[in-house]
């Protein structure tokens, strides 16, 4: 019966595929649809300076395509990853000057002891080949702490500035209160130099080693981290039973998050509305119902020229891709995109189109090219 249903797959996969393109069919869209191959478990894509494609599998495979996304190779030297829950191999980003360096940054679930879990971020030189490639002088910069049960709520999406520091996005780990601990880096964003080491310039430097990193506090897991074209730096997260957020990340702010939110706890316990508790900084949007988010970029290419300064957010639940306006520090929800599956990443290629990388298992998580319209 096992090996019957796994005989299924490949023809599930294709059927959720036609069955997406018959959906998104009957949806005015301003884009063609193309699919270039299927993953297991992909979580994020990173393109490279070349035009090739690097894109992470949660098991703990960092895979390399052409700019045509077709598989060359797998790159060697990943490190053990914690493969679990929500866990495992996680984003992917370059350092600005990694035309120079090659230093590439990765974020994963790791185990500790006693069976406990936490993401940490490694930093290394990314040795490519024509069907492949290879890390070395792999070095880890920064760890959740503390490790804890469980294996939801990781967060660790990263990005760098246009002044080259680290930024991290550190979820609460389902443990709710963690979020408010200033001695624990989890429920966080957290600002880092290249290195890992901390700025000095830091809104809580005057504390302990790990309350040095933090920049905001108050969070509960934090999925898309991403700047404007301003320098504005953006957060998309899963709020509780309802209450997805989209957050301005502010110096020192704390944006309330087990003490206040939109949403209520899964086991029915009610959260106080964020305009109770005029102290925290209250979000930018709110989604109810939530469209889970999982990811988030700003668009600044030519290929869709309306889209220009927009973000585009994936949902996993909601099956999406909302797009999101801005004015000043205003933003509302402009379009959403239904595309017929739970949608992992959202990036924007060199050449202007989107990649877009579904949530899928066992082989069956796509990843598709927009393009406009034909």
């Amino acid at each position: 019966m096992k090996s019957s249903l796994q005989n299924l797959y490949p023809f599930l996969a294709g059927l959720s595929l036609a069955l997406f393109s018959t959906l998104a069919s009957a949806v005015e869209r301003p884009f063609d649809i193309e699919r270039l191959g299927n993953f297991d478990s992909p979580w994020a894509l990173e393109f490279l300076p070349n035009g090739r494609v690097l894109v992470s599998e949660m098991s703990g495979k960092l895979k390399l395509l052409d700019k045509d996304g077709r598989f060359l190779g797998n790159v060697s030297g990943m490190p053990e990853v914690a493969y679990g829950g929500q866990g495992g191999l996680g984003e992917i980003a370059l350092h600005p000057s990694f035309e120079k360096n090659n230093l590439i940054y990765i974020s994963f679930a790791e185990t500790g002891e006693d069976d406990k879990y936490g993401a940490a971020i490694i930093r290394a030189r990314l040795n490519l080949s024509e069907d492949g490639g290879s890390l070395s002088s792999v070095e880890t910069i920064w760890k959740q702490y503390p490790k804890v049960s469980g294996q939801g709520h990781y967060g660790h999406r990263i990005t760098f500035d246009e002044a080259g520091y680290l930024w991290i996005s550190s979820g609460e780990r389902q443990k709710f209160d963690p979020a408010q601990d200033m001695s624990s880096n989890l429920g966080k964003i957290i600002r880092l130099n290249d290195d890992g080491s901390t700025p000095v310039d830091n809104p809580f430097f005057f504390g302990d080693d790990i309350t040095r990193e933090l920049w905001s506090l108050g969070h509960r897991n934090p999925l898309g981290l991403a700047f404007d074209s301003e320098g504005r730096l953006w957060t998309v997260e899963m709020g509780p039973k309802d209450g997805d957020e989209l957050n301005l990340v502010r110096r020192g702010a704390n944006y309330g998050y087990p003490t206040v939110s939109n949403g209520d706890h899964y086991n029915g316990k009610k959260i106080p509305d964020h305009d109770t508790r005029h102290d925290f900084s209250p979000p930018t949007i709110t989604w109810t119902p939530v469209i889970s988010p999982s990811s988030m970029m700003f668009y600044a290419a030519n290929a869709f020229p309306t889209w220009r300064g927009s973000a585009f957010i994936g949902g996993l639940s909601s099956k999406a891709i909302i797009r999101v306006g801005f004015e000043g520090d205003s933003a509302r929800e402009v379009e959403r995109f239904p595309m017929g599956f739970r949608v992992r990443d959202v990036e924007a290629a060199p050449d202007g189109s989107i990649w877009v990388l579904e949530d899928g298992r066992r082989g069956d998580g796509s990843l598709v090219k927009l393009t406009p319209k034909g």
